[in-house]
């Protein structure tokens, strides 16, 4: 399973973006997952939805992120608004096999690149 994310960027604290992550060579039957890590911090999971379109957000982007779905364009989404500049990260994708979401980012199998998420103050 390959998966990539796009949509990261610059943008003014209060602004918004759109990440997009795709996946292609195998179905994703499992939970889907955004993560961010910042410089000199650890990974943490911000975002996750499940096979049946579950989700499940961290406590401080609640209200201002919002994940979802495409199957048949194998998509998923994070759009995030009212960005601080403690978003500034770099935001990942992954993918599991199980039926919960989860945080914690060695539950994982697969991942993304990853693509930069910077907010100015």
């Amino acid at each position: 399973v390959q998966l990539r994310e796009s949509g990261g960027g610059l943008v003014h604290a209060g602004g918004s973006l759109t990440l997009s992550c795709t996946f292609a060579g195998a179905p994703v039957d499992g939970v889907i997952a955004w993560f961010r890590q910042a410089p000199g911090k650890e990974r943490e999971g911000i975002s996750c939805i499940t096979k049946s379109d579950t989700y499940d957000y961290l406590d401080s982007v609640k209200g201002r992120f919002t994940i979802s779905r495409e199957r048949l364009r194998n998509l998923v989404y994070l759009q995030m608004n009212s960005l601080k500049p403690e978003d500034t990260a770099v935001y990942y994708c992954a993918t599991t096999r199980s039926y919960y979401c989860s945080g914690l980012d060695y539950e994982y199998n697969y991942w993304g690149q990853g693509t930069q998420v910077t907010v100015s103050s």
